[in-house]
């Protein structure tokens, strides 16, 4: 019997067996999720193991060594890469710790590149997209939250409390252009990590694992704070959402950054002297200047009546006058550590509203490298 005779069933054996094993080993390594569960290994970039497997069942079928060295060896050689690289094409990507911290980089360096916006930083800006999109969390019909990234769409994304957002979701929408593998929940909120971290604030635990949802999934009105309210309604706010009287007040150090601006919210005017810094100075500010109701044509606004140059809202300034909050505010002002630790552990919860346990990839959350820490 001459050689070629045997070719043709040989190949064909040989094409049925890999072909198996190939769709076995897509399958078997498909996840449901946008990245690598901890301690999971990273998929490989190179598709050698795959040709070997493939080149072994040759050997299994037959024991022919020979076969690789003739003409139909040679196409089959060839006909099994091409296939494997139109498997790599079809398999999802699936990213890493080190592709998020990659997306990390991308944002942080956004944030320094604000020229004249404000006070030179994108940084609360992104704060406040993280906080918006997370903070429309509803415990009780379990609506709402970070997890379908709903203030893609109208009306949630022209309600009075987001206006002013389209900024940062601008900006973030360049980072999606370069990762679009990424869903809008969890770039959003890893923009709020890094823009706590970035401006000297502590480490926030994160994980992702978001999914995009639809505009049916989009929230109501009014389930983000009134400015111009007071205890009660913080209370009924923050309540609905999960939190209690020490993690309102704990959240409410966020206003450490930033600034008012009348062309949004009515208002005007930062609430500390280092707008761009992390500090605990809000909570100090708060009980160690005398505030001054605002004269002007504005909504009702308080101003330290030294400068004229900072403003309280009167949600922040309740935190002075309501017992519980008060005793919260006062252990803040008196000691920074204290602040970081509790501002870290609640703002970290805040972005995981409305995510279902089982849609993130680790269960103990990762903790991203600042800039300056990567090149140390």
């Amino acid at each position: 019997m001459s050689f070629s005779s045997l070719r043709a069933p040989l190949r064909r054996s040989v094409l049925s067996a890999s072909s198996r094993r190939l769709v076995t080993r897509q399958r078997s390594s498909f996840r449901s999720y946008s990245t690598t569960p901890e301690g999971g290994a990273k998929p490989s970039s190179s598709s050698s193991g795959l040709y070997f497997g493939v080149v072994a069942a040759l050997a299994a079928a037959g024991g022919v060594a020979w076969y690789l060295n003739t003409d139909a060896g040679k196409e089959f050689e060839t006909s099994a890469k091409s296939s494997l690289q139109a498997l790599k094409a079809k398999t999802p990507f699936v990213p890493t710790q080190e592709d998020y911290q990659k997306v990390y980089n991308q944002i942080a360096e956004i944030i320094d590149e604000a020229g004249d916006y404000d006070d030179g930083s994108y940084g609360p800006v992104l704060l406040r997209l993280a906080w918006h999109c997370s903070g429309t969390y509803d415990k009780e019909s379990k609506t709402g939250g970070s997890n379908y990234a709903t203030m893609r769409f109208e009306p949630e994304s022209v309600h009075g409390a987001n206006a002013g957002l389209s900024v940062a979701r601008g900006l973030m929408e360049k980072v999606k252009e370069k990762n679009p593998w990424i869903s809008y929940g969890d770039l959003w909120t890893l923009a709020g990590v890094a823009a706590v971290q970035e401006m000297a604030g502590p480490k926030i635990p994160w994980r992702p694992g978001r999914i995009d949802g639809f505009a049916a999934d989009a929230t109501p009105d009014g389930r983000l704070p009134d400015a111009t309210q007071g205890g009660d309604h913080l209370r009924a706010i923050f309540y609905r959402m999960g939190f209690n009287d020490q993690e309102i007040v704990a959240l409410s150090g966020a206003h450490a950054l930033g600034r008012c601006h009348t062309d949004r919210s009515g208002f005007d005017g930062p609430w500390t002297f280092s707008p761009t810094t992390v500090t605990n100075d809000y909570y100090k500010l708060l009980f160690d200047e005398k505030w001054v109701w605002k004269k002007w044509n504005g909504p009702k606004q308080l101003e330290d009546k030294k400068t004229r140059s900072l403003m309280m809202l009167p949600t922040d300034y309740v935190l002075t006058q309501d017992k519980s909050f008060k005793k919260h505010a006062k252990a803040y002002a008196e000691d920074n550590a204290l602040w970081f630790r509790d501002f870290a552990s609640v703002v970290s919860r805040l972005f995981e509203l409305g995510v279902p346990t089982q849609q993130f990839v680790t269960q103990e959350p990762w903790t991203l490298k600042t800039l300056d820490e990567q090149q140390k």
